[in-house]
């Protein structure tokens, strides 16, 4: 067993008798002035301790969302119809995607980008519309000629009256005139207007009445339209019951489409025709002359471009009258991510996010004057991924992967249709974010480095100023030594 004494003598901290000790005014200054600072030391190293720091880094993108990248979209056209309102998406490596419908929804919207009723539905696309073969026959005029001075007075007065809005440059109108005008003939044999007043066919020139396709929003040509009477009673928040024919155009199918709109009106009846059974072939034609597409497409990560634009496989459109102007309430690459997680991303990075959504909120409005007709919106967005990981219970873990990018907008004047393009180029490299968790073994030794460190001082200072002032009364007692 060792003894008390033998275990003294290991004592590090050997002590003087207290009686032996003096006290000074000028020992208790300096330890005030030590004890304040090790409180002011030992504060700023326990907030440093406790700031988070991270570390940043540019790397090789090593993206755990695969080869694609979603793109998710809210944008409003005040001037493109939902009728033909089409989302596109091509790349480099040759995909070209025409028409995407799956995970897009339209909306009609009146000048205000208020949605006038439901979601739009524009139905299966046809890409091979029936004509007919009497190009070489003779044929008359028999559709009545509309115009804007006549029109609401032919529409009022019989129960169906479907009507043709054609262009005559336009080879689709070219195409459909000789069925028209025999389909026209037709029911005007079998249900005079002066006797039966049924149904009436008719037609209008837009290149010469461009107030009443504008009214009526057509933008592609030809646009057949069914009108049933009273359809101007628009009740249930804008609903109506006039219809777009996206049927066949030959003369047979014509015949047989306005057969079975007649068949369910009897003989000198003015109600209201029911739904038939061609129904396929008709869609509810659009309520206003706006459009709010939304929804996301899912590219590959390399250039490429997303495409709005008015797109028809039987359709000719006017460039110069098309409009592409359009407000983006919202457009990002990747995931959205929760409000949560955004907030406790911006503990470590503040600026996260602020590029996220860099195009949200913003108006491109092209005018539409001569001097502004055939004009594309194009965005040139470069996008970089960025990743944080957060070193919390000494584990690393996935926070955040945002997609940032920076936007580039010009006006192009186009010889072709006008479009809406957004051209986006992602970088191969990636931001990483890294939290770094700081070691409590460090701050303790950081904690008593200030505090030996502090009292190390002060006594070397008490120490010079002691002898000093011990100095200093010898010499004022003329002793010498």
């Amino acid at each position: 067993m060792f003894s008390t004494s033998k275990i003294k003598s290991v004592d590090f901290y050997r002590k003087i008798p207290r009686d032996l000790t003096e006290a000074s005014l000028s020992g208790a200054g300096l330890s005030i002035i030590a004890a304040l600072s090790m409180i002011f030391l030992f504060g700023m190293e326990l907030n440093d301790y406790m700031t988070v720091s991270t570390s940043t880094s540019v790397i090789v993108d090593k993206s755990t969302d695969g080869e694609f990248l979603r793109i998710e979209f809210n944008i409003s056209f005040p001037a493109l119809s939902c009728e033909f309102a089409s989302v596109d998406v091509s790349d480099v490596l040759g995909t070209n995607r025409l028409n995407i419908t799956k995970t897009i929804r339209k909306f009609s919207i009146d000048s205000n980008l208020k949605p006038t009723g439901p979601e739009f539905h524009s139905g299966p696309v046809a890409t091979n519309i029936k004509h007919g073969d009497e190009v070489d026959e003779e044929y008359g005029e028999d559709a009545i000629i509309l115009s804007a001075h006549n029109f609401d007075r032919f529409a009022s007065h019989y129960p169906i009256m479907v009507v043709n809005f054609y262009a005559p440059w336009c080879s689709w109108s070219q195409r459909l005139k000789p069925a028209w005008e025999k389909a026209a003939k037709i029911l005007r044999e079998r249900y005079d207007p002066e006797m039966d007043g049924r149904i009436i066919m008719g037609k209008v020139d837009c290149t010469q009445e461009g107030g009443l396709c504008r009214r009526h929003h057509i933008q592609g040509y030809p646009s057949i339209r069914i009108f049933r009477k009273g359809s101007d009673l628009r009740e249930d928040h804008g609903h109506h019951d006039h219809e777009s024919y996206y049927g066949d155009r030959d003369t047979e199918s014509l015949v047989a489409t306005m057969e079975t709109l007649v068949a369910s009106i009897p003989m000198g009846s003015e109600k209201l025709a029911l739904e038939d059974k061609s129904g396929n072939a008709k869609r509810p034609a659009p309520v206003t002359g706006g459009c709010r597409i939304e929804g996301f497409v899912r590219v590959k990560k390399v250039p490429g471009n997303l495409i709005i634009s008015a797109r028809s496989a039987a359709h000719s459109f006017d460039a110069s009258q098309m409009n592409m102007s359009h407000v983006i309430s919202h457009f990002s690459f990747g995931r959205r991510v929760s409000a949560r997680l955004l907030t406790d991303a911006k503990r470590l990075i503040p600026y996260l996010g602020g590029s996220h959504d860099k195009l949200n909120g913003r108006a491109y409005i092209s005018q539409g004057s001569e001097s502004n007709a055939n004009v594309t919106i194009e965005h040139y967005l470069q996008v970089v991924k960025t990743e944080v990981i957060t070193t919390r219970s000494s584990r690393e873990h996935k926070l955040v992967e945002e997609y940032e990018y920076t936007a580039h907008s010009s006006l192009v004047h186009s010889l072709h249709i006008p479009v809406a393009k957004f051209h986006f180029e992602l970088s191969p490299m990636q931001v990483l974010i890294t939290e770094n968790q700081k070691s409590f073994s460090h701050f303790i030794t950081n904690v008593c480095a200030i505090i030996g460190g502090v009292f190390t001082v002060a006594g070397i200072l008490d120490s010079i100023l002691h002898n000093t002032m011990r100095l200093v009364k010898k010499i004022e007692l003329g002793k010498n030594f």
